[in-house]
């Protein structure tokens, strides 16, 4: 079960997910290495000090979020939103 606090720092990094700018970017990473690592690729932890600290906390949230449910954010009811992460930043492997 994800706690109150853990979905909206997710849904805060999905709409960040969805700009253009550098950060974007690396919150894109985060969230897509989550989604399938193997094809969309992994995270350099150290990406964490290239964005803003509210930005590195919500990050922390979610770690918390994939630790207590073991799912993929599919199942937690973000299949469109990650998809479509997948399309803007992935998009030779977006479906």
């Amino acid at each position: 079960m994800i706690r109150k606090t853990q979905k909206a720092a997710l849904d805060r990094l999905v709409e960040i997910a969805n700009g253009d700018t550098g950060q974007c970017r690396i919150v894109a990473d985060f969230l897509l290495a989550w989604w399938n690592a193997p094809e969309c690729g992994g995270f350099d932890l150290t990406n964490i000090w290239a964005v803003d600290t509210a930005i590195a906390e919500d990050m922390v949230q979610v770690f918390g979020i994939i630790r207590d449910t073991h799912s993929y954010p599919d199942k937690l009811g973000y299949k469109e939103d990650f998809q479509a992460i997948v399309r803007q930043w992935r998009p030779e492997f977006a479906a």
